[in-house]
């Protein structure tokens, strides 16, 4: 008989224990969570208030506006054409990549392993665990890169769904989209691209798994950091017309709405790409300032990423380096065991603080001004 589910513990929640450390260094300065800290623009905000949609009920699958928004976005980013027909939303990408396995259960019963990259957003493994599938983790090639030779010919045979990550969430690593959209339709395995720090890429320009295609693959996009409209949980999903479609009834049936105000910024967001100019150029700055920082006080050679916004390096004990410098600066980090074994002995720093904040973790770490 199977085991009832137990939660395990939600991985930030276990770095409670480090804030009272910061005690007489001054306010903690939290690099912990990828939470957007900029705001968004004056006419996103504006149009929260103004769209008069609160009074009924959001279409599941996405206003006309906010498709077409999402489409046209697309065209504009990456030089792709995705009819408006092929794209739904959802409310925020998290959820939606947390219920993905159950659904995908609904549509390929005989298959229960889902595949995802064996260094990763942690919401990948617990999609898994909360179908009641197998979350199997795919090795990094040493190029960074998925290693789909690795995979076990079983896990192929069983494999309902595979997730791909780029830029990475946290090692900022670019995936070989082609190569797994290749994989994907050799295997007859459905290839999910979660793009969300797609704008934020900085080694080459910004690309998404649909430049080869859509049969077989979805492109996952989320407002939350290209716009800093996390608390907004507007995402959308675009690719394989039947996929697109099963997904966007499915979900339908249990009333997933990103409510119409929300949908109205999103059209609003989407519509704008100067703002994100903007925020490409914070983040660069930022990932600069804290590499330099933390690179002069831990003596470690620190990298910056091929994209997103975290520094992702190796420090031996993770806990102890987060510890250290919690003391030192009052700066809270997340340790890598959060995103898989294979993290462990890695730190991911997330930039998402203001200039000033990352300038007050330097000068309390005395490798620069306050």
């Amino acid at each position: 008989m199977p085991e009832p589910f137990v939660p395990p513990p939600y991985p930030y929640d276990r770095l409670d224990r480090l804030r009272p450390l910061a005690d007489g260094v001054g306010d903690v300065i939290d690099l912990s969570i990828g939470t957007p800290f900029d705001p968004p623009p004056a006419e996103v905000i504006a149009a929260f208030g103004s769209s008069g949609a609160e009074r009924g009920y959001p279409p599941s699958i996405g206003t006309a506006g906010l498709r077409d928004a999402a489409s046209q976005w697309m065209g504009r980013r990456f030089g792709i054409e995705v009819v408006s027909a092929h794209i739904a939303t959802c409310i925020g990408t998290k959820e939606f990549v947390g219920t993905l396995p159950q659904w995908m259960r609904l549509r390929a019963p005989e298959r229960d392993v889902v595949l995802y990259p064996a260094v990763s957003y942690p919401t990948y493994a617990m999609g898994a665990e909360l179908a009641r599938c197998r979350a199997v983790p795919v090795p990094a090639a040493p190029d960074g890169t998925m290693d789909f030779a690795a995979i076990d010919p079983d896990d192929v045979a069983s494999a309902l769904l595979l997730w791909v990550n780029s830029p990475s969430n946290p090692t900022g690593a670019l995936e070989d989209l082609k190569a797994a959209a290749s994989w994907g339709r050799t295997h007859g395995v459905p290839v999910f691209s979660d793009e969300c720090y797609a704008e934020f890429t900085w080694s080459d320009r910004p690309r998404t798994i649909l430049e080869h295609g859509a049969d077989g693959v979805v492109a996952v996009h989320s407002l939350s950091k290209r716009s800093n409209l996390a608390g907004a949980r507007v995402g959308f999903y675009a690719g394989d017309p039947d996929l697109v479609q099963f997904l966007a009834e499915v979900r339908k049936h249990v009333g997933m709405m990103v409510p119409g105000p929300a949908q109205a910024a999103g059209v609003a967001a989407l519509n704008d790409d100067a703002h994100v100019a903007l925020q490409r150029d914070r983040y660069q700055r930022r990932l600069q300032a804290a590499a330099a920082a933390l690179s002069a006080w831990s003596g470690n050679d620190i990298a910056l990423p091929d994209g997103g916004f975290y520094l992702w390096f190796p420090v031996g004990d993770a806990w102890d380096f987060a510890e250290r410098l919690m003391r030192a600066a009052g700066t809270l980090v997340s340790p890598g065991d959060f995103y898989g074994a294979d993290g462990a002995g890695y730190v991911r720093v997330a930039v998402v603080r203001s200039d000033d904040q990352i300038a007050e973790m330097a000068g309390r770490l005395g490798v620069g001004r306050r």
